[in-house]
């Protein structure tokens, strides 16, 4: 299959990469694998009830959709369409007959084949913070988002070999505006990274435009682009039991492109859910089966993900709480109904805090495990969110790193050998119980990459640490952010690609980009 297009005038930039100056001890890229035992909190009988709960909410409540293709779609398939109303009733059947044509692992492939990312099975990959609408850092505090700002959060997103993919607008920049604001984030998005592209389903220009700019950067004629999945969106059902029409108009045009689409409700129990966790994962199921049935009924066989974003609220203020027991809880159960319905499984690394701190890093800590412990294939927020997802921090996205590559290192295999040179019987009678390891030849063949070594995390006693100059984590993670900036280079891209992606957004420009109702 033809795989790029000759370059055009121009060719590659040809421009020599300067060698970079500066540089931190990062994890080569590669996506981790968990094959540890997920933890699974509901029996068997806990599982049918749920899905049978789920399924009595499709059949007997139903959920709207709040869109005339969409219900006319699901009629002809022989659902159940309120012509008074956006209600639509599925039966289980019909709904489990179109689950079971989802593929539970699948490939995504950026302009730089090298950073392909794997969707499912026991694999996990990392996304970075998406859509807030506020940014901070330690200089210049919390503040609205800016472009400059944007094209900085993408520049940390394609330096770190822990973020997998380039997720929805890492700050949302609301200085450029709403009907080309879609242009010129993509166009930064497919030039500052070259890793998987997000694209937001918010009314069919938008879709539209993102997926012909992410073919033109991938080189391929439209049959050649269809073949494999390049570029992915995510929708949120507006919980309780309600899909809106821009989500909806996007995820079918992606369906249809063969292109992939994770469906996240957004249930808050307490708020948008019943106040018990098993029955907002419960409601949180009927709503994510129900557009994933729409979506395999268009185009059998199209890559979809089940997303789980359930957590609570803080009864005494209203405000969302993250990476509490309870959203622990909720990310293994969902994890279990994943599995139930043979499907990939997306969740986040989400925090209630205001600022890069210990709260910050001890729900986020939660929330990542809870994503580890539960067969998450996609984690979304990886890095940089903080307050409940109103703030992106530069801060917060060096230290999330340093957690994720830690991650990383977790699952690598060659902790869990057991040949006879690990198991390291010799070395033991060697030392005896009188000397030490650091000397044995069993140390000196291995110590130089043993464990893992940290680019942020201080391990000095206290007095050494004091005399360096006593610097906390949060600050040290802004000098490291600073440096990354100062010395970054782009990805290569062809030119001819390059002129195009130019050509096409200065004309869409111009042609008004998007609406700004729907």
């Amino acid at each position: 299959m033809k795989e790029m297009r000759k370059s055009r005038s121009g060719g590659r930039s040809g421009n020599k990469r300067r060698e970079n100056i500066f540089s931190i001890s990062q994890t080569p890229w590669s996506l981790p694998i968990n094959n540890d035992n997920f933890i699974e909190p509901i029996p068997v009988e806990g599982i049918e009830k749920i899905h049978n709960t789920a399924m009595r909410i499709l059949e007997d409540i139903g959920i709207e959709f709040i869109n005339s293709e969409a219900k006319s779609i699901l009629k002809k398939a022989g659902c159940k369409v309120d012509p008074n109303s956006d209600n639509v009733k599925m039966d289980r059947n019909w709904v489990m007959e179109m689950i079971k044509n989802a593929p539970n692992e699948f490939e995504i492939i950026p302009r730089n084949k090298k950073h392909k990312v794997v969707i499912g099975g026991r694999h996990m990959t990392f996304v970075n913070v998406s859509s807030p609408p506020n940014v901070m850092d330690l200089d210049r505090g919390r503040r609205p988002g800016d472009f400059e700002s944007f094209r900085d959060l993408l520049k940390l997103t394609q330096y770190f070999n822990c973020i997998h993919l380039a997720g929805g607008y890492p700050v949302e920049p609301i200085d450029v505006h709403s009907s080309i604001r879609h242009l010129k984030c993509i166009y930064e998005k497919l030039i500052l990274t070259d890793k998987v592209c997000h694209a937001y389903s918010l009314g069919s220009e938008r879709v539209e435009d993102a997926i012909e700019m992410v073919r033109i950067a991938s080189g391929l004629v439209d049959d050649e682009f269809k073949k494999e999945a390049r570029i992915y969106t995510n929708i949120n059902s507006s919980s309780p039991l309600k899909h809106d029409w821009p989500m909806l108009d996007g995820a079918m045009r992606f369906s249809r492109k063969n292109q992939p689409v994770v469906v996240t409700p957004f249930t808050l129990a307490g708020a948008m859910a019943p106040v018990t966790i098993v029955g907002a994962v419960a409601q949180s199921i009927a709503e994510g089966l129900a557009a994933i049935a729409l979506l395999q009924y268009i185009n059998p066989g199209c890559p979809v993900v089940l997303g789980t974003f359930t957590s609570n609220v803080d009864m005494k203020s209203g405000a969302p709480a993250f990476g509490t027991p309870e959203y622990v809880r909720a990310t293994q159960i969902t994890g279990q109904m994943a599995r139930y319905y043979n499907l990939p499984l997306r969740s986040s690394n989400a925090c209630a805090a205001n600022a890069p701190d210990g709260q910050a890093m001890w729900e986020s800590l939660n929330s990542l495990w809870a994503s580890a412990t539960s067969g998450t294939n996609l984690v979304y927020h990886s890095a940089g969110w903080l307050e409940g997802g109103l703030i992106a921090s530069y801060e917060k996205f060096v230290m999330d790193c340093e957690v994720l590559q830690q991650f990383k290192r977790y699952f690598e295999p060659d902790l869990c050998n057991f040949s006879e040179d690990d198991l390291a019987f010799r070395a033991v009678s060697e030392v005896g119980p009188t000397g030490h390891f650091f000397g044995c030849q069993h140390t000196q063949e291995r110590y130089s990459d043993a464990f893992y070594s940290p680019f942020l995390s201080d391990w000095r006693n206290f007095e050494a640490w004091n005399e360096a100059g006593a610097e906390w984590t949060h600050k040290k993670a802004n000098k490291i952010w600073k440096k990354i900036l100062d010395d970054f280079e782009p990805p290569p891209i062809d030119q001819g690609i390059k002129e195009e992606l130019n050509e096409f957004v200065e004309r869409r420009i111009k042609e008004g980009g998007a609406p700004t109702d729907f």
